[in-house]
């Protein structure tokens, strides 16, 4: 990462999930030189930080869930960028199931292993503060304001929507939609 980028290892930041199966790589990139920032959770929220230009994160590492893996690679789709991974089994009876499946345990996957179509699209809205959006704040006057991210590999459209709901209305619309389920059930 270094070399390609042009800095020296120190200049380096790696995001890596804050749990002890990440000790021994933790301690290795330390070893080499580069930063780390433990995170407690948001791994997807890490990997979008790890794309974006102005973010100080370079690379996110480590063993994450699959789901989050999958979601990541649609973001990274849709600003361009790369992930690498590959499927680890979190126990002997998920490593047979893979197995049993053809799963090539070994392979690497990139992001067109895992979104193979350009028409992807990728949209999260902050429910607390984070380093990506804002979270859900609770204004007076019954307002509360949202920020999302709402992205599309095909043109690299990239979206931030501030919005700001008033509460009683949406309250209200969600009792009028629930009288008519329940009139049609």
């Amino acid at each position: 990462m270094a070399d390609r980028r042009g800095v020296d290892v120190s200049e380096v930041m790696v995001v890596v999930l804050d749990r002890p199966r990440h000790e021994d790589g933790i301690n290795a990139i330390r070893e080499a030189g580069a930063g780390v920032q433990l995170i407690p959770d948001g791994d997807v929220s890490a990997a979008l930080q790890a794309v974006t230009e102005r973010a100080r994160v370079d690379l996110l590492w480590g063993i994450g869930g699959t789901p989050e893996g999958v979601i990541s690679a649609a973001a990274i789709k849709c600003v361009g960028g790369e992930l690498v991974g590959r499927l680890w089994p979190r126990t002997d009876e998920e490593r047979t199931l893979a197995l049993e499946q053809d799963y090539d345990l070994d392979r690497q996957l990139t992001t067109a292993d895992l979104i193979r179509s350009d028409n992807c699209f990728f949209a999260a809205t902050g429910v607390t503060d984070g380093d990506v959006l804002q979270g859900v704040h609770f204004e007076s006057a019954g307002h509360a304001t949202t920020e999302s991210l709402v992205m599309r590999a095909r043109s690299g459209t990239v979206r931030r929507v501030y919005a700001r709901h008033d509460r009683a209305k949406l309250a209200a619309l969600q009792a009028e939609a629930a009288a008519e389920s329940s009139a049609s059930a």
